[in-house]
């Protein structure tokens, strides 16, 4: 027997759940497999032979092949869709509520990410809370969703935090309930370094894309310390060629900032401008006019790296990570860019002293005395 040729995964495919068997071409394992799973499909997608994730399946995948790899992932996998189930569905009152919500979010001016985080951080805890009326629903509930549902997903205190002030919000609007978040208390929140590359991965990345637009998409959010959002609501009007300046409109917490734009890089923007001709935003998809999507730019971020030869797990936001970084370490003062970024309060820049490498090797060991 063959079984350890045989790979499991798990991973949504048509918004359901798949158990995988992943194997090089074994005309013996595929008899196997059609044989104890009848309802087994191949999915070009993902080039496997897909059934439907459940313990089952898994259990029966496990007599068949019990050597085989990626069991861990799988099990993870179910632990994880177990906590799911214990979800139901909306009420009609529910719903009623978080449209209301909704609408007072819109009302307010609460930019579409925060709208679309607390709508679902909202709609995840009423699913917990399925068979209780609004008025029922007490901070007991809420400590329960906190150890029964996010700890128990492993989710972060991020995702913990948007929960609670999402709540918090929702109680304060939507009158009637007997919740009070104050009392809940808040987690611990890590505070994780900025991942940060070297000038020459930076320009190996910059320089991997073929096609222009692409290499202008990168190479506008390190130059300029972009976000993704900010990048991909940029109009060429934005671009205030005379004065050296990009002009970002409504960003994070609504405020416009501008940012120093190159001459080399403005010579490139005209280029990619002669040669595109887009017609509202800077960058545009496939149909003219229409906003370049966040999935083809993290595509281009995949095929970047895959050129470069760069096996870190980049982020988009590592290039902006980067710029500020190596702003610091040419000797910019962190009041300007603390401007640059956008961020409102100076500790958040501050962050970029603990990784700057000018600072760090200012410092000697005093191992170097002995």
């Amino acid at each position: 027997m063959t079984e350890h040729a045989i790979r499991l995964t798990s991973f949504s495919h048509k918004q359901h759940l798949q158990l995988g068997f992943h194997f090089g071409w074994n005309q013996a394992l595929l008899s196997l497999i059609k044989q104890h799973f009848p309802t087994a499909v191949w999915t070009r997608t993902h080039r496997c032979w897909i059934v439907s994730l459940t313990e089952q399946h898994l259990d029966r995948a496990l007599a068949l092949f019990p050597k085989a790899a990626g069991v861990e992932q799988v099990r993870e996998q179910l632990r994880i869709l177990k906590i799911d189930q214990q979800l139901g569905e909306l009420s009609t009152g529910h719903v009623a509520a978080i449209n209301s919500f909704v609408d007072y979010l819109q009302r307010t001016r609460y930019s579409e990410n925060t709208i679309k985080t607390y709508r679902e951080c909202i709609a995840v805890f009423l699913r917990f809370c399925w068979d209780k009326p609004l008025e029922f629903i007490s901070n007991t509930d809420l400590a329960a969703f906190n150890n029964r549902y996010v700890l128990a997903k492993r989710l972060s205190a991020s995702y913990q935090n948007q929960v609670l002030n999402a709540v918090k919000l929702f109680c304060k609007v939507q009158l009637g309930t007997r919740m009070d978040p104050e009392l809940e208390k808040r987690p611990r929140s890590s505070k994780p370094l900025p991942n940060v590359l070297s000038k020459e991965e930076v320009k190996a990345i910059l320089e991997a894309p073929r096609n222009l637009k692409h290499r202008m998409l990168l190479s506008l959010i390190y130059a300029c310390g972009l976000r993704r959002s900010e990048l991909l609501n940029l109009q060429f009007k934005d671009i205030l060629s005379d004065r050296l300046l990009i002009h970002i409109k409504q960003a994070k917490g609504k405020k416009d900032r501008v940012v120093p734009l190159s001459q080399k890089l403005l010579e490139d923007l005209r280029a990619y401008y002669r040669l595109y001709k887009p017609k509202t935003y800077l960058f545009e998809g496939q149909e003219a006019g229409s906003q370049y999507s966040e999935a083809s730019l993290q595509k281009v971020l995949k095929n970047a790296l895959l050129r470069a030869k760069i096996n870190k797990p980049v982020t988009l936001h590592w290039l902006r990570h980067s710029y500020a970084t190596h702003l610091l370490e040419s000797g910019t003062d962190l009041r300007y860019i603390q401007e640059l970024l956008g961020h409102s309060s100076s500790r958040t820049t501050e962050i970029y002293t603990h990784v700057s490498r000018k600072s760090l090797q200012l410092i000697k060991s005093p191992f170097d005395s002995l």
